[in-house]
């Protein structure tokens, strides 16, 4: 008998499920094939015996190997059907989009992610929009790892515009790096959560998987690859055009974002608000527009949203009593200047006054004139002097504003 020896290396499996916990898938093969010799190295399988016994357990290693690729986990019965020649797999779920790190089916749920699914097949480009909680990155994401998983792309990039809520990046411990990475945290945690550990480790020393703020991007053209781009509201128009030009040949992208959740300064227009609007007439891009039903955090998140969003509402009524339209403002424009009755600089620099418009008095407690914005104090002639800061806020446009400011500074003088 003619002793041969071959060494077997898996392919894009991480030999660590392979050989299994404390090496007893690997036990189980020695079991299961008495007259083979089997030495585990790191990443690699020495196999000792006949030829033609070793052609056919290599057979069976290819078939384990792609066992893991599919479910990212092998179990005894695995390991025992797929030795008896027989299918391993599984019933996969409606809607199923890839197996996560511990071998279960990650799914579309609910109306919206599963047309989210469709779209994504349909089209290269694709904007989910909609309230935290709905699910939106992290099915973005398991898109991307099914196409990689099915060799379909080489790279999956993913991209967060580095604005944050009420905290700066500045004030923050440590390298670049370090400030960055609690940031893109999020990604992190959804790609563990598909990906095992040292696989996933192996990916982004590769450069296979890459993470970065949205500034990365400028001046790279993505080919092959599924990019995706999270909190996609806080991107300048500028940004979200820069990144939308980066898209290569046999690539996809996915822009997320919620428009509720806007952490721009004051006056800066949302990126994905404005392309919402300037790509709604291309049919090539796909658009999925979840709402607070699609919510599949715990229940009290969607009561959360929708508590927030009612009182946002409300102030956007109460806004609307104090607010003048471009006509009404046109048309009681000479009427508001001349109702001016008292205008000086406070020690800031702000303008202080008051005014009339039909027959009401307003009080000037301060305003902006880049976002176009007054804010006013109803009150009476009697009480127009009263000094008080609870402001409502007058919406009068930039133009208008200006234009009456230059008055009011006129009339003063």
């Amino acid at each position: 008998m003619l002793i041969t020896e071959r060494l077997y290396v898996p392919d894009d499996v991480d030999a660590g499920v392979l050989f299994g916990v404390n090496r007893e898938n690997l036990i189980l093969l020695r079991t299961l094939y008495p007259k083979l010799r089997l030495v585990a190295g790191d990443n690699v399988l020495k196999i000792l015996g006949e030829a033609s016994l070793i052609d056919d357990f290599v057979k069976v290693l290819d078939h384990l190997s792609a066992h893991i690729r599919r479910y990212n986990s092998l179990n005894e019965d695995a390991i025992r059907r797929i030795a008896r020649g027989e299918d391993a797999s599984t019933p996969e779920p409606q809607y199923h989009i890839v197996y996560g790190a511990r071998g279960k089916s990650i799914a579309a749920r609910g109306a919206n992610q599963q047309r989210m699914l469709r779209t994504f097949e349909e089209k290269d480009l694709l904007f989910a929009v909609g309230p935290a909680g709905t699910g939106k990155t992290f099915v973005a994401i398991a898109l991307a790892v099914k196409a990689l998983k099915e060799r379909k792309i080489r790279r999956i990039i993913l991209s967060r515009p580095a604005v944050e809520a009420g905290e700066k990046l500045g004030f923050l411990p440590g390298e670049m790096k370090d400030k960055l990475d609690p940031y893109l945290q999020p990604l992190y945690d959804a790609l563990e959560e598909m990906i095992p550990p040292p696989r996933l480790k192996e990916y982004m020393e590769q450069g296979t998987i890459q993470i970065a703020p949205l500034a990365y991007m400028r001046g790279r053209t993505l080919n092959d690859a599924v990019v995706i781009l999270d909190e996609a509201q806080n991107t300048t128009t500028h940004q979200m055009k820069m990144f939308l030009t980066r898209m290569g040949y046999y690539s996809k992208m996915i822009v997320t974002g919620d428009v509720t959740q806007i952490d721009l300064p004051r006056g800066v227009k949302s990126g994905l608000k404005h392309a919402l609007e300037v790509l709604s007439g291309i049919p090539a891009i796909g658009r999925i527009t979840f709402e607070n039903g699609d919510i599949v955090r715990h229940p009290l998140v969607q009561q959360i949203v929708e508590a927030y969003d009612a009182k946002a509402r409300d102030e956007q009524e109460e806004e609307k009593k104090y607010s003048l339209t471009k006509d009404e403002y046109e048309k009681n424009v000479d009427t508001i200047t001349k109702g001016i009755k008292t205008l000086s600089k406070k020690d800031n620099g702000d303008l202080k006054g008051y005014f009339t418009s039909n027959n009401k008095f307003y009080k000037v407690i301060t305003y902006d004139r880049e976002t176009g914005q007054m804010y006013v104090e109803e009150t009476d002639d009697k009480n127009k002097d009263k000094d008080n800061s609870n402001g409502k806020p007058l919406t009068l446009g930039k133009d208008w504003i200006n234009t009456l400011v230059v008055r009011l500074e006129a009339q003063n003088n």
